[in-house]
């Protein structure tokens, strides 16, 4: 059914700039719905198909192909991928794959911080630390309470150590510090130019800070004395909570990467996504902008607030994102949808006349669903009715007799009422994507464009290259 707009679609996009480079064959293997396009149906009906036509470079099936794609690949010694759910999304689709977008690199190492470690026994710190790494975060902070006991710290950190996790221990407590860093702490959190004494007492990175947010000289003489002494380190001048400082301390961070362009620089975000109500992921994504645009090498987060749960999730795919602009250089746009939790780019592809055509040539009883600007468009051959409640479509439905028929519908129509609100794309029978906010997503959405690479540091575009002694794995 779609034969002819998808040929119409393909043909507009041939005559853009891309026209020498873009050439394309449309082929009808038979099946009406593309979820019930099977590999071992195109296994038997393609090779006469392709015959007909000139050797193709690649072959794209519908994005609502749900076999195996990678077998076909293997079968026929040709790259099959997967496009858009919707052909009105091809342009832009076929314009990112021209960009060859690569997420597997970025330029500074996420720590993800467990704030509550002293409340927690060491298997439940370890069971948080692996939920960390799989959400992106490449080091693990165990932060201390002040006033709280910590008799555990030796243990958590020689448990999460064995299980190949780097590992910061963040606390006010000089003993606590040393304590983690005789058990194998990677990183120290945070040492001020009058703790200096245990960066050479311990192979530990230390975090370096002010004696306060006010005092950045202190923090100008820490740094030069561990530099006068080849120790690495990274410096924090300390960002301020929106409203209390923010504008001024970051301002500190472009100050500290004009006086020490080589500096190693780490950045608390948490205290920006954890202290305002507000969805942390438009928050992390201009964070980690900012991170790019300084060249900072660490940035600490924490998942504490109920509304900052994929802290970590959102900051390890803004980091990439922004990452992959930089070296672009180009704006942050059209790389990955994760971080488009309640909106997205083309809610609605199609117009409310367009749909209303499309009823006209239905000759069934199945109901059909779509979203547009101005509702919620329900149609079978019988019925034609657009609404924003889907209590009004309800009247227009004839399954009084099918009470799992009637289920179905109530959840189509509600998923349909969500995405009109919100402005989300809806494709019936479809769960509607919310990116990065979706909990039941650990890091497996990153892997579309991982593209199997492996994930890596790189400093192309950071202010300083890290010391040997500091190399992290991605």
């Amino acid at each position: 059914m779609a034969e002819d707009n998808l040929r119409a679609q393909l043909k507009q996009i041939g005559e853009t700039a891309v026209s020498n480079t873009f050439s394309w064959e449309v082929i009808n293997v038979g099946v009406k719905v593309a979820a019930l396009m099977t590999d071992s149906l195109l296994i038997k009906r393609l090779p006469n198909l392709l015959s007909d036509i000139k050797p193709p470079s690649k072959i794209f099936l519908p994005g609502l192909f749900g076999s195996d794609a990678e077998r076909l690949t293997e079968h026929f010694e040709i790259p099959f991928k997967k496009g858009p759910t919707d052909l009105r999304d091809l342009p832009e689709f076929f314009g990112g794959a021209a960009k060859d977008i690569n997420l597997s690199k970025y330029s500074c190492r996420i720590f993800a911080e467990i704030v509550d470690a002293p409340s927690l026994t060491p298997e439940q710190i370890l069971q948080r630390a692996l939920y960390y790494r799989s959400s992106g975060a490449d080091v693990i902070d165990i932060g201390g309470l002040p006033g709280r006991d910590f008799p555990h710290l030796d243990e958590s950190v020689r448990l999460l150590k064995a299980e190949g996790l780097k590992v910061s221990v963040d606390s006010a407590s000089q003993d606590e510090l040393l304590c983690g860093a005789k058990a194998g702490a990677d990183y120290l959190l945070s040492l001020t130019e009058d703790t200096l004494w245990m960066a050479e007492e311990t192979s530990a990175v230390p975090i370096l800070i002010p004696k306060t947010p006010s005092d950045q000289e202190s923090l100008y003489q820490a740094i030069d004395t561990l530099t006068s002494k080849s120790i690495p380190f990274y410096a924090d001048p300390i960002l301020d909570p929106l409203l209390m400082g923010f504008t001024d301390s970051v301002l500190r961070y472009k100050t500290l990467r004009d006086k020490y362009p080589d500096c190693q620089i780490f950045m608390g975000i948490g205290n920006v996504t954890e202290l305002m109500d507000a969805d942390s992921a438009g928050a992390n994504a201009l964070l980690m902008a900012i991170v790019e645009e300084l060249g900072i090498q660490g940035v600490l987060t924490t998942e504490v607030s109920d509304h900052a749960v994929r802290s970590v999730l959102e900051s390890d795919l803004s980091r990439r994102i922004m990452h992959a602009a930089g070296a672009d250089k180009t704006l942050p746009k059209h790389y990955h949808k994760g971080m488009l939790s309640l909106h997205e780019r083309k809610p609605f592809p199609y117009q409310p006349d367009e749909i209303a055509q499309l009823a006209d040539t239905i000759r069934e009883n199945n109901y059909r669903i779509q979203v547009s600007v101005e509702g919620v468009h329900l149609y079978n051959k019988d019925t034609y009715k657009v609404a924003t409640d889907p209590f009004e479509l309800m009247k227009e439905l004839e399954v009084k007799e099918d009470w799992t028929h009637s289920f179905y519908l109530g959840v189509e129509l509600a998923r349909a009422q969500v995405a009109w609100q919100l402005g989300k794309r809806y494709v019936q029978d479809h769960e509607l994507k919310w990116g990065v906010a979706d909990r039941t997503v650990q890091s497996e959405w990153l892997q579309e464009s991982l593209d199997a690479q492996d994930t890596q540091i790189d400093n192309t575009n950071a202010g300083a290259k890290p010391k040997d002694s500091d190399q992290g794995e991605g």
